[in-house]
């Protein structure tokens, strides 16, 4: 098994470069599905309650509420990651079990790849890159948030240039959905060639 981290700050293509490589025919583990996922759990729901009074209505998370917590203040962001964090890394030690005999290229779509140390646990990463400003203007009309709600989001992650400095591959993602998929073919066939990243990239 070659696990291949794909990363990047929120709004740079990460979850693009995963959902073409994903129609290429590869397995891509979507760890902000794992996410959605905790979200329905009675128990989680208990202890988010418990922790972020106010967030839970009628048995379901209200995001947004939270998300205007946790970006306004650093201890509460920390405190959820804490509820969040060990849940995700024994789906990824599951995962990584249930996968480790075969001899195939996996990705693993995760923002928070390097946040979380889970660089260890990846044979090669791809940050996916953009320019700020087309980074800002795409989680804006995204996710329907102001310039300011932007920023405390993004600043609460290591900056995208820290992110590259530590990659072995590097995808800008400001083209067409063709150029990307061709450009994501040839990184692809590199990898699965490759058994030294020392002498690939």
């Amino acid at each position: 098994m070659k696990l291949v981290g794909i990363t990047g700050s929120i709004g740079c293509g990460k979850t693009t470069i995963a959902r073409i490589i994903n129609k290429l025919g590869y397995s891509v583990f979507d760890v902000d599905g794992w996410v959605r996922r905790i979200y329905f759990d009675k128990k989680f729901l208990q202890v988010l309650e418990f922790n972020f009074p106010g967030t839970v209505e009628n048995g379901v998370a209200n995001k947004r509420t939270l998300r205007n917590i946790v970006f306004s203040d650093h201890k509460k962001l920390k405190l959820l990651e804490s509820l969040i964090h060990p849940f995700l890394k024994e789906n990824l030690k599951k995962t990584i079990r249930i996968n480790a005999k075969h001899d195939d290229l996996f990705f693993l779509d995760v923002a928070l790849l390097f946040e979380m140390k889970w660089d260890k646990y990846c044979d090669f990463i791809l940050v996916a890159d953009v320019d700020y400003e087309i980074q800002k203007q795409r989680v804006m009309d995204r996710d329907n948030v102001s310039a300011e709600d932007f920023d405390k989001i993004n600043n609460v992650q290591i900056k995208n240039s820290d992110k590259i400095a530590l990659a072995d591959i590097v995808v800008n993602t400001d083209k067409n959905k063709n150029l990307l998929k061709a450009e994501l073919i040839e990184i692809i066939n590199g990898l699965e060639n490759c058994y030294d990243k020392r002498n690939c990239f």
